[in-house]
């Protein structure tokens, strides 16, 4: 009777353990604020960059970013520009620069962000009329995303809806119920989203 009792112990133990790892039905997802501030993001290829030498405007220069990351300046040559911000740009400019110009003052602007539009997306996929991948939007939220693709199909479980974030090495699955969503107004699990946010609309089972 003890072994017994022992093991229905241990038993509940995992079980507990099992169902707090896991998001609970509307458990919110957590938010990344540095995710969410896609206005502030390292430099791709397809970019389009602006580079301005103070007082010295043929060295001024409008180009995209090669699929190779690099950028070619005037004087300067090839630099590599993907992957890395615009103020560090700007500092390896301002150092090679130095062999030509006296106290270079550069300046280097993002003009287009190109790689931003495939980097920073949010995407529906599933029972939906048509499924997107859409730009992220500073406060775009669970309902906004599927609207976007054009609501539900009929063959849609709605209410099973997940979505899928990454965080850290791992990605979690966060249960929405989008049915109570669109058809109730309960909006308890209309969560905020996070470019790179994945959302998944099941089909019904027959």
């Amino acid at each position: 009777m003890k072994l017994m009792r022992s093991i229905v112990v241990g038993l509940t133990l995992l079980l507990l353990a099992a169902c707090a790892s896991g998001p609970r039905p509307g458990q919110a997802p957590t938010i990344n604020p540095a995710a969410q501030a896609v206005d502030a993001y390292r430099i791709g290829v397809d970019d389009v960059i602006r580079v301005a030498v103070w007082q010295n405007p043929d060295l001024n220069v409008t180009v995209p970013v090669r699929p190779d990351g690099r950028i070619s300046v005037p004087l300067v040559g090839d630099v590599e520009a993907g992957g890395r911000t615009p103020e560090e740009v700007s500092a390896e400019l301002k150092t090679k620069l130095e062999n030509y110009v006296r106290n270079p003052q550069v300046t280097v602007i993002v003009d287009q962000l190109r790689s931003h539009e495939y980097l920073a997306r949010v995407r529906v996929t599933g029972a939906v009329r048509t499924p997107i991948s859409v730009p992220y939007r500073q406060g775009m939220t669970v309902l906004d995303a599927v609207l976007a693709a054009g609501g539900t199909n009929e063959f849609a479980a709605a209410d099973r809806t997940e979505l899928y974030r990454k965080e850290g090495d791992a990605t979690r699955a966060y249960p929405v119920r989008l049915e109570r969503i669109l058809q109730k107004g309960e909006l308890e699990t209309n969560f905020p989203v996070q470019p790179g946010d994945v959302i998944t609309v099941p089909e019904r089972t027959f």
